[in-house]
């Protein structure tokens, strides 16, 4: 009675001894299903635990709890033995059995990772996330668990290329994981994912509640500033330039103590804010934000100090300062990336125009 009072227990451990509102597996000692669990688990061939566990949840296929922890149990066979399909298709049994329980969704997020099946992953991290939230009060046990998914749930955001998808996941991740350690990367993913699909007004709404929710976001700021500068309607220059602004005043990169995300935060903002500045056709005010960018990016970001380069080339030929402009033009020539070609481009015509003597 001893022996199977021990396992019983181990099965609700294992399980997760949480409250209510998550799902637990009970298997009470002494009963025909924890005699069937103890004879598995004491099997040491693993074709024959496989077998029983088979057998377990076939013949108690009208226990909830005897189905999740049974299914849940060849699930894992079938992970050490690197057949990840049925992995994932017995965990989605036990899931069935015992949708709330967070050790099986984390188990089952485990082998969406290897498998790379970012939509299940979704699925299950974002199913543990809502069940760990109605909770009253979250106990420490169940607390590594929900962390892990919503690491997880967010890795599948980063390394997600199409932009809908990144989107579709961002939508489900934000109620999931309310005030998320994650929060500020994901509110940049969801920017400039609005911004690849060129839906200006989600963008402006997305940036803004997430702006009313932290103020001096700085990748919020930035993502903000650069869109209004590309959008062609009336007043987003303006917008785009407030936003820059906002971007070198909440930075403070020459303060002793800016490190080198503030220092590349301060100089994409002065890049943005000259772009706008010769945008509104005042060019001697883009310069010395351009040169400030230039200052700040070199060595340190390539593809935006390539960036600000070629707008501080374009001011510098707008001036007809045809001498300085081919100086950092022949830097930003330098630097593979999509600013490369149109970089060349105006360097033969500003230097075009010194062989004219003009």
């Amino acid at each position: 009675m001893k022996r199977m009072l021990t396992l019983a227990l181990f099965v609700v451990v294992a399980a997760g001894l949480l409250p209510a509102q998550i799902d637990k597996i009970v298997i009470p000692a002494g009963t025909p299903e924890d005699q069937a669990l103890t004879a598995a688990s004491n099997e040491q061939d693993p074709q024959k635990k496989l077998a029983l566990y088979q057998d377990f949840v076939q013949k108690f296929s009208s226990n909830p709890a005897a189905l999740a922890y049974g299914n849940w149990q060849i699930s894992q066979y079938y992970q050490s033995a690197g057949d990840l399909q049925k992995a994932l298709d017995y965990g989605d049994k036990a899931l069935a059995a015992s949708p709330r329980n967070l050790d099986i969704l984390v188990s089952q997020a485990n082998v969406a990772q290897q498998t790379k099946n970012s939509d299940k992953l979704m699925e299950y991290a974002v199913r543990g996330g809502e069940a760990y939230n109605s909770i009253e009060k979250q106990p420490k046990a169940a607390k590594s668990s929900y962390e892990f998914l919503e690491a997880a749930a967010y890795n599948a955001i980063a390394g997600e290329n199409d932009a809908t998808k990144r989107m579709a996941d961002i939508e489900r991740f934000t109620p999931a994981f309310p005030n998320s350690r994650f929060e500020d990367q994901v509110a940049s993913y969801a920017m400039v994912s609005l911004q690849e699909l060129k839906d200006m007004p989600r963008l402006v709404a997305y940036g803004e509640k997430s702006l009313a929710a932290n103020p001096d976001s700085l990748p919020t700021l930035i993502l903000l500033a650069n869109a209004y500068a590309d959008d062609p309607k009336p007043g987003s220059t303006a917008k785009a330039i407030t936003y820059s602004q906002k971007v070198i005043e909440v930075a403070k990169a020459d303060a002793p103590d800016a490190d080198r995300s503030r220092k590349l935060s301060a100089g994409v903002a002065h890049s943005t804010l000259g772009y706008a500045y010769m945008k509104e056709d005042k060019t001697l005010a883009a310069v010395p934000e351009l040169k400030a960018a230039c200052g700040l990016l070199k060595g340190e970001d390539d593809q935006s100090y390539a960036l600000a380069a070629y707008r501080l080339g374009f001011a510098y030929g707008k001036l007809n300062k045809m001498a300085d402009a081919r100086e950092i033009l022949n830097e930003a020539v330098k630097i593979a990336g999509p600013v490369q070609k149109p970089a060349q481009e105006l360097l033969v015509k500003v230097s075009s125009v010194r062989t004219k003597g003009k």
